[in-house]
């Protein structure tokens, strides 16, 4: 039976959880994933957990933070000035929001925390520093 490899296209279908077992991303609501394993589409760690297997197979995958979002890093949470924030924008804890940087790129931040005079932002990815488990089943090798 044919094995997934670097270069083959593979849809499977998937559960994500942290550690505590809490659920963060499944496409069972959603039909499989389709990647192309090798071209970077997916993090690294899920890429490799694919490779070698086959079509109907199931297996759960740990994938450490090295592997998946990387570390939190500190210096992409900033605190803001109120100040510097639109009037029509009120922020709330967890609420993203879309910055543009000043090369013209756009980046979605987190509002962690809110003062009178300041609010603190999180650009690092939702799951960044986190170590993740997949239950991933390769419904076909495309």
């Amino acid at each position: 039976m044919a094995e997934a490899k670097h270069g083959d296209t593979v849809r499977v279908h998937y559960t994500g959880k942290l550690e505590d077992g809490t659920v963060f991303d499944s496409s069972g609501d959603r039909g499989p994933m389709e990647f192309t394993i090798g071209k970077g589409q997916i993090i690294p760690g899920f890429e490799e957990a694919v490779v070698g297997m086959s079509p109907g197979e199931s297996k759960t995958a740990t994938i450490p933070v090295d592997k998946a979002y990387g570390p939190h890093r500190e210096e992409m949470v900033v605190t803001v000035d109120r100040k510097e924030f639109p009037e029509d924008v009120k922020p709330e804890i967890n609420q993203q929001l879309q910055l543009r940087l000043t090369d013209g790129r756009t980046i979605v931040v987190m509002v962690t925390d809110i003062s009178e005079l300041s609010v603190t932002i999180d650009a690092n990815h939702p799951l960044a520093g986190k170590d993740l488990t997949f239950e991933i089943q390769l419904t076909e090798i495309v």
